[in-house]
């Protein structure tokens, strides 16, 4: 008999057929909203909290906190609450309430502050103190092991060894530094490539970090290929996505849908796959969708 942790990973793979520009390119999305807690951060956050209690740093009598923009909260609420951890989740004032009350539901105390940045330093400073004990997400090694273990052989399955290149917006960037481990050892020359905001622009999910918040776990080598997406282009692929893809989705998967597109218009054939990070239900109260 399965629990929710064991429905977590495993995540199909769904072809882009009409958005496609180039009849020589297959494009796969990664459909990691039909993980249990609805986005690609149920694996980080399950690897982080279990690897934690395995070796002793954490336990029922813990309380963790965590700085987050939404997506790795949800999942750290879900796998806290199976667990009997209690949870602090720290979020930026501009999420949406849906993403708010699902933490809650779980059983998250949620605290809302002025912006990631800083949510990042009172989670800091409140995980130093004793009795607490900081994730970070930015910083813990398990954030992407959880993708080498995971994400990244389902991928090259999946393809059967064909994955040519992968797309991944970067925020933690534990998706695209675990993934990009993992198939990179498959083959070397696989291409990586990241997705950042042009400088003017605001996508969830997605950052361009000022260099004193720019994740500890960030290798620039890793990655081959920055592109940068604009908040209007990650809007218009979100919505297309869900209008003629019929995969709802939220707008960092928009930015990475478009940076896979403009790929495929670069290239003369090859297999892509990108990340699909949620599911377009947590924005609804935005005006992506609207």
């Amino acid at each position: 008999m399965k629990t929710i942790i064991d429905c977590i990973g495993n995540t199909p793979l769904a072809e882009i057929c009409y958005l496609n520009p180039n009849p020589n390119v297959k494009i796969y999305a990664k459909l990691e909203g039909n993980n249990p807690g609805g986005s690609v951060k149920d694996r980080a956050a399950l690897n982080m909290i279990r690897s934690a209690m395995e070796r002793g740093e954490v336990n029922k009598n813990t309380k963790l906190i965590e700085a987050t923009s939404g997506n790795t909260g949800i999942a750290l609420a879900m796998i806290a609450s199976i667990y009997g951890i209690e949870i602090e989740l720290v979020m930026p004032a501009s999420s949406t309430k849906e993403r708010t009350l699902t933490m809650e539901a779980f059983g998250a105390k949620v605290t809302l502050l002025e912006s990631i940045e800083v949510c990042r330093d009172y989670a800091e400073e409140k995980g130093s103190q004793k009795g607490y004990f900081l994730l970070n997400q930015f910083a813990n090694p398990d954030n992407y092991l959880a993708h080498y273990k995971t994400t990244g052989p389902e991928i090259w399955s999946d393809t059967n060894g064909g994955i040519t290149h992968f797309v991944s917006s970067m925020g933690t960037t534990g998706s695209i530094m675990g993934n990009s481990r993992y198939l990179k050892e498959k083959n070397s020359d696989i291409q990586i490539v990241g997705c950042q905001p042009t400088e003017d622009s605001s996508i969830p999910g997605i950052r361009r970090w000022p260099i004193e918040y720019l994740p500890k776990i960030y290798e620039p080598q890793r990655v081959d290929r920055i592109m940068d997406v604009s908040q209007q282009h990650a809007v218009k692929s979100a919505r297309d996505l869900a209008k003629k893809e019929g995969i709802f989705a939220g707008m960092s998967s928009g930015g990475a849908l478009h940076c896979a597109l403009q790929l495929a218009q670069e290239i003369e054939s090859g297999l892509i796959v990108f990340i699909a990070c949620d599911r377009g239900d947590r924005y609804l109260s935005s005006d992506l969708f609207g």
